[in-house]
């Protein structure tokens, strides 16, 4: 089963229930590392996670997926905090963190750089619209390798 259909599949199954407990999925991801596969299930909340309401979302979601039986491999299963610097993967992502500053990895160089970091001005049709400085940067989503909010320190 394709890793897409597997994290859209996981998503739609657990997303009620999360919500039910008081959390929002934030997203879900499904890997191979080695020879292990790992589901990821990234929970919010506008109190903050601690790694009680991680305890408490893993115990309320174990038994559904192993009755839903959507991943044929053995996996561990991880539940966790988004964390102060978000991966943005999908539109949803790119669209909550507008005026946010990111950080971006290219799989194409952009203006000479694979790696930017800037100020997400819009997202829309797919693409990314980055302010470095006085320059405005379009960059299409397929040339994202991956995206995060940068948190400021200070």
């Amino acid at each position: 089963m394709a890793k897409e259909s597997v994290e859209s599949r996981v998503e739609t199954l657990l997303k009620d229930i999360i919500e039910d407990l008081g959390y929002d999925l934030y997203d879900v991801e499904y890997s191979k590392e080695g020879k292990d596969y790992y589901l990821r299930v990234f929970i919010d909340s506008s109190n903050g996670i601690s790694l009680e309401d991680c305890e408490k979302v893993n115990n309320a979601i174990d038994e559904p997926l192993d009755r839903a039986d959507l991943i044929p491999e053995q996996y561990f299963l991880e539940v966790s905090s988004i964390g102060l610097e978000k991966k943005l993967r999908k539109d949803e992502h790119f669209i909550s963190s507008i005026g946010s500053k990111l950080e971006i990895k290219l799989y194409q160089k952009v203006n000479g750089q694979k790696a930017l970091e800037g100020i997400l001005e819009d997202y829309k049709d797919d693409k990314v619209f980055l302010r470095i400085d006085d320059e405005l940067i379009q960059i299409e989503k397929s040339n994202i390798a991956t995206a995060k909010t940068v948190y400021d320190w200070e």
